[in-house]
């Protein structure tokens, strides 16, 4: 299954490269650099990727157990990732389903964490599998649900103006406590450009309820996950994180009813190889929770090719 993964979106993507160098060359750009053609075929590409990736998976987009933004560049093979997630609401709604809750929990001292191990499966595509747990206000730890996903990049850094990559994701959720769609498909386009020091990924958000739950006739929900880095030094650098959701795409929700956070965030490596990521999260909306706060932990090891 992997390899032919890998192989229709090689496959693919020549394809593109092909049309793309024709264009090049119609326009006598070949030499002189990216030009308004080039983009067009660009353009195209993106479409086109969204198009058939959408036609599989056709939700409040915000996921309150993974705030991360993530970039264009994935686990090399062999090499495995193990992450800690965690995010607290130290100011939030008091009723169950409003702000991050999408259950029966008030997300206002809501404690949640997800335990990620991914696998570098070739040089451009990875597999993870996630534990969410949950800690509700003057209660225990409890099972949230699970993920699993696949992630890939297209082309080789830097060799387009601008870097892709795709995601897909299946989420199940334990209902209702934490989530009143059970299973729920999830696709994010992963955008990333570099302007010297600064980085910018984008990663658009696409969710449908899928089989289960009183959801899974409805459409599309959309939302987004956005960063801004100053990429300064190896052990810090600021930098600013967007997350959100406006509802069903053919049917948003009212302004004051959406989710839009801002993030003022640190990130950058410990010793021992260790990743970290942390800031405060600030409600934009009456729908979002005021304050949250993000700390990610992460640490890659090589263990081997194991395919």
């Amino acid at each position: 299954m992997i390899r032919f993964l890998e192989q229709l979106i090689a496959r693919f993507w020549n394809r593109v490269r092909s049309r793309h160098r024709e264009a090049r060359r119609e326009s006598g750009s070949l030499q002189l650099g990216w030009r308004v053609t080039d983009g067009a075929v660009t353009v195209r590409a993106i479409f086109l990727v969204a198009s058939l990736l959408l036609i599989a998976s056709d939700a409040a987009a915000v996921d309150p157990f993974e705030f991360e933004v993530y970039p264009y560049q994935t686990v090399g093979k062999g090499l495995a990732e193990f992450e800690s997630l965690n995010s607290f609401v130290p100011s939030g709604h008091r009723n169950g389903d409003a702000g991050t809750s999408s259950g029966d929990f008030a997300s206002h001292a809501m404690y949640r964490t997800a335990f990620e191990f991914t696998y570098g499966l070739t040089d451009h595509m990875e597999g993870a599998a996630y534990l969410n747990l949950a800690h509700p206000n003057a209660d225990s730890f409890q099972y949230a649900g699970s993920k699993f996903r696949l992630r890939g990049s297209l082309f080789e850094q830097g060799e387009l103006p601008v870097d892709f990559g795709w995601y897909l994701e299946l989420d199940w959720h334990r209902t209702p406590q934490f989530d009143h769609s059970q299973l729920e498909l999830e696709l994010k386009p992963i955008i990333e450009k570099d302007f010297g020091r600064f980085e910018i990924d984008l990663n658009p958000i696409f969710e449908k309820a899928i089989l289960l739950g009183p959801d899974k006739n409805k459409g599309l929900e959309f939302g987004y996950a956005a960063g801004i880095y100053y990429n300064w030094m190896r052990s810090i650098s600021p930098g600013l994180e967007f997350y959100g959701s406006i509802g069903l795409i053919d049917d948003n929700d009212p302004l004051a009813q959406q989710q839009h956070y801002i993030f003022p965030v640190v990130k950058g490596s410990l010793p021992g190889g260790i990743e970290y990521s942390l800031g405060p999260g600030i409600g934009l909306t009456r729908g979002s929770d005021r304050i949250i706060t993000k700390f990610n932990l992460e640490l890659e090891h090589f263990i081997g090719s194991l395919f």
